[in-house]
């Protein structure tokens, strides 16, 4: 009792609980530690964006860094390799898991924690911002007894919160769902997770290949990243098995010509390519100090507004103290939806570019991104500001 008491006095210790604690209180996705001359950087991730905690003196960071070493069960006399792990903390009744990562620069190590907190995670996808069409949509592919559903966008745009949201849907006693991840990021009952593991190769493909000897109903693959990897995922679809996949692309159509790319058949993916989704996460106006306006026509052009919506009253960020003063509170996606009709299925049988894709999609019904986002500033969920920052202009 003694020997825990005065680890808990340490200030290191302490200065690391406040430090990961903090980062809970913010909602934070991310804490990152940065050695700079003088002083440690402590920054944190919120809602998106990089925001700057306090700044303690440069003479702590190697006890700080070992203690955070220690929690996650890295190497400490390591400082020239990069090192990652991950530790749970218990804050407020509940554990947090965190992620770390460690890389050496100029000035020192620096080092990135990943907050996973199960307690701020929504399985729904309608709350994730989903629109009732598109999760119609959603729900008619995940009913096929076999075939691909591919959730795109860059790193950060909360694919692997979609993708478990669709095995929530689908996760009934009845179903044997496994999964491939680096890492495992959440772990959910009932669903056999395996952790891609390079160092003693384990990749994607190879668990892949021992997943099929598993007799698995549908399979979620964390990220396709190579061309074995999409070989494997393409073999899996059409062999009986609802596959999940998240693909790193900027939009629908562009991941239909980068799987061309990796060296994927246009008959094979016509085959079993059942859905792309790509998605974008945009911040939420805060409710309590929110502000509405009349957008000036340069507004409406830059967004294509029809001008019968002249009227429309939007809403811009104010700043209060729920929200940090930054008028913005949690995040909501934004996406699109391409489903493999028999029209899309043509134009990738004959390897056409990716702007006629986009296009024939837009006549079949497809909402782009930029359109989604469009109908959430109307309906004040998200500012104009966000759209313009997220999104590019349509064709």
């Amino acid at each position: 009792m003694a020997i825990e008491k005065g680890i808990e006095e340490n200030p290191v210790v302490r200065l690391t609980d406040s430090i990961l604690v903090e980062g809970i209180k913010r909602k934070a996705s991310d804490i990152l530690i940065e050695p700079l001359e003088k002083s440690l950087r402590i920054r944190y991730r919120v809602d998106g964006l990089l925001r700057e905690g306090f700044n303690p003196p440069a003479s702590i960071h190697s006890q700080l860094l070992i203690r955070i070493k220690v929690m996650a069960k890295l190497n400490i006399a390591e400082k020239r390799l990069p090192q990652d792990g991950r530790f749970k903390l218990r804050v407020g009744g509940r554990n947090v898991d965190f992620r770390v990562s460690v890389i050496p620069s100029s000035l020192g190590e620096k080092i990135a924690l990943r907050i996973l907190d199960k307690s701020t995670l929504m399985f729904d996808i309608e709350k994730l911002g989903f629109e009732q069409r598109e999760v119609r949509k959603l729900r008619e592919a995940i009913r096929h007894p076999h075939g691909m559903i591919l959730i795109c966008g860059p790193t950060g745009c909360g694919k692997t919160t979609t993708l478990y949201s669709l095995l929530h849907l689908v996760d009934k006693p009845e179903v044997n769902i496994t999964s491939t991840e680096d890492p495992v990021e959440y772990e959910i009952t009932g669903i056999n997770q395996v952790a891609i593991n390079p160092a003693i190769k384990l990749t994607f493909a190879s668990s892949l290949r021992s997943i099929l000897r598993q007799d698995p109903d549908i399979i979620m693959v964390g990220e396709i990243r190579d061309a074995a990897t999409v070989d494997i995922a393409i073999k899996a679809a059409l062999t009986g098995h609802l596959v999940f996949s998240s693909f790193h692309s900027m939009d629908a159509a562009g991941a239909i010509t980068r799987l061309i790319n990796m060296g994927a058949e246009p008959f094979l993916i016509t085959s079993c390519v059942l859905l792309v989704v790509a998605q974008r996460l945009v911040r939420k106006l805060c409710r309590h100090c929110r502000e509405g306006y009349q957008p000036g026509e340069k507004i409406l052009q830059s967004l294509k507004i029809n001008k019968t919506k002249k009227e429309q009253i939007f809403y811009r960020p104010k700043g209060c103290s729920i929200c940090q003063n930054s008028g913005y509170s949690g995040r909501l996606a934004i996406i699109e939806v391409i489903p493999l009709e028999r029209e899309i299925k043509e134009l990738i049988m004959k390897k056409r570019p990716e702007s006629e894709i986009r296009k024939k999609a837009r006549e079949l019904g497809m909402r782009t991104m930029r359109e989604d986002g469009i109908r959430k500033v109307l309906s004040g969920e998200t500012s104009v500001e966000e759209i313009l920052r997220i999104t590019t202009a349509d064709e």
